[in-house]
C-alpha cells in the first residue's frame, strides 16, 4: 500500500509526503535523514494518513494536499482527527 501522510514539525509547520512504509518514513524524519525540509524541523509528529491503492494515486493525492492552504490542511487534518 501507499500512503500519504502529514507531519507537523517542530516549528509548528506541516510537511506532506508519500511513503509505503509510514514508521520507516517517521524514523527517517526525526532521525535528520528524512527530507531536507524536515532535517532541521525535527522531531516531527504523525497528523494525518491517508491510504491508497497505487503510488500513482499516493503522488496525485501528496500534490494536491501540498497545494493547499495552512488552513485547508489544518480543516483536514482536524476531520481525521475527529
Amino acid at each position: 500500500m501507499n500512503f500519504v501522510y502529514i507531519v507537523k514539525c517542530s516549528d509548528e509547520t506541516l510537511y506532506t509526503g508519500w511513503t509505503t512504509d509510514v514508521t520507516r518514513r517517521i524514523n527517517e524524519h526525526n532521525s535528520g535523514i528524512g527530507s531536507k525540509y524536515t532535517r532541521s524541523r525535527y522531531p516531527v509528529e504523525l497528523v494525518y494518513l491517508e491510504e491508497h491503492a497505487s503510488k500513482t494515486e499516493a503522488m496525485q493525492r501528496e500534490y494536491s494536499i501540498k497545494r493547499l492552504t495552512r488552513a485547508e490542511k489544518l480543516e483536514l487534518i482536524k476531520q481525521f482527527n475527529s
